[in-house]
């Protein structure tokens, strides 16, 4: 009867995870597949590099606005219609030969994927019990992370019995399959899937940014914690990591073919790690899964960045993952637990609009040091900098538990 309840209790959380499995996959496929479409259209590395500009861009264009629909609408239905237009722009990509048009199609299906990240998060956080969540973010970690291994495989494997083409035809393929499994979730919204209450309006996106200013006023503590969590495992992350290539085989002397091996070590850590994290994950507290997994993955990047050869920056690699795994799954429960589920959707909007400013500036600040100087000390500044980030991120959490905002 135990076993009978707890499938039941599992059935859609697990058919969740099959489709967030599925767009993972093909999500890397894609991502690999149209770096190649680019680079033998063009012959340009820069046209590659425009492609990385277009996600932010496209971030920033989209969240100012996309919380207000996101709060006002059924997310299932709104996860189905955007995994169904992403999946018809992708299959666009092959037909055009004009670099424009691809920058233009690749545009707005990031628009759809950074619409689509506030979406899940906030179905996920309506679909799962409090007691349940910590177990279904360690689940997604893993699935993300075998992702991270498995695709880049089933990529490497179509272009050996194919073209890429036929990669970014399967990713849409992959991505209709995630919606028609999608189509199977309940709607777990009072109002059939339109606009519930108010016609979306500036002035009534406007009112929206107040919400969540007025929810942070109210809240420092978390509005302190997202800031700090967001800046060390994504702003400066990004920022370290747009001068990894640079740095392997300049700095280590690293060929082409060892630099991917690093990069596999560290999938095999994030792999590792998102396996440990499922074994323990209701063992170990929310906020030592965030502090010990930030402060292990900031380990990790120090023994990256003052390391002077393939062993030891395989090492920071491998720790720096490992630790990531943790720290994701405590702060994906963090989240769920202390943003209003009601609000949940212009929260990350607006916490994604803020992010895409830090990440363009503090990445263009890091190109022009490392033009000018050292890029082993621009790393080792970057790397030094997101510590003190990590410290400040983990007395915020111990100090924020007086106030009994931590979830345990």
């Amino acid at each position: 009867m135990k076993l009978e309840s707890l499938l039941k209790s599992w059935k859609y959380p697990t058919l969740l995870l099959f489709g967030i499995g599925v767009s993972n996959v093909s999500g890397w496929i894609y991502f690999i597949a149209l770096n190649l479409i680019v680079l033998d259209m063009t012959q340009s590395v820069f046209a590659v590099s425009v492609l990385y500009v277009l996600k932010p861009l496209s971030t920033l264009c989209t969240n100012i606005w996309s919380g207000s629909f996101i709060d006002r609408m059924s997310k299932r239905n709104l996860m189905i219609f955007l995994d169904m237009a992403r999946a018809m722009l992708i299959a666009l990509l092959p037909l055009f030969s004009t670099i424009y048009y691809i920058y233009l199609i690749v545009f707005f299906i990031n628009m759809a994927g950074s619409v689509f990240g506030p979406v899940s998060s906030t179905y996920i956080t309506q679909l799962m019990p409090v007691e349940q969540r910590r177990r279904f973010n360690s689940l997604n970690g893993l699935i993300g992370s075998g992702a991270f291994l498995i695709g880049p495989a089933i990529a490497g494997l179509l272009f050996m019995t194919g073209t890429p083409s036929i990669a970014i035809l399967l990713n849409a393929a992959a991505l209709g399959v995630s919606g028609v499994v999608t189509m199977f979730m309940p709607n777990l919204e009072q109002t059939s899937g339109g606009v519930a209450d108010s016609k979306i309006t500036w002035t009534l996106i406007k009112k929206d940014w107040n919400v969540v200013h007025g929810f942070y006023r109210r809240h420092k503590w978390v509005m302190v914690i997202c800031i700090l969590f967001s800046s060390v495992t994504i702003v400066m992350a990004s920022a370290v990591d747009s001068l990894e290539a640079a740095f392997a085989t300049l700095i280590l002397g690293l060929s082409e073919g060892d630099y991917g091996i690093l990069v596999s070590i560290a999938g095999v850590g994030i792999v590792i790690g998102a396996s440990v994290n499922t074994l323990i994950v209701n063992r170990v507290t929310t906020d030592w899964m965030i502090v010990g997994g930030i402060m292990g993955m900031c380990g990790g990047y120090i023994v990256y960045a003052f390391s002077s050869s393939f062993n030891v920056a395989a090492v920071g690699f491998f720790v720096l993952a490992f630790f990531l795994a943790f720290a994701n799954t405590g702060f994906a429960t963090y989240y769920q637990n202390h943003i209003p589920v009601e609000i949940m959707g212009r929260v990350g909007s607006v916490n994604g609009f803020i992010e895409a400013i830090l990440i363009a500036v503090t990445t263009v600040l890091f190109g022009i040091a490392a033009t000018g100087g050292s890029i082993q000390t621009v790393v080792i500044a970057g790397v030094l900098w997101m510590t003190v980030l990590g410290l400040a991120l983990s007395v915020s959490i111990w100090h924020s538990l007086k106030g009994n905002e931590t979830a345990r």
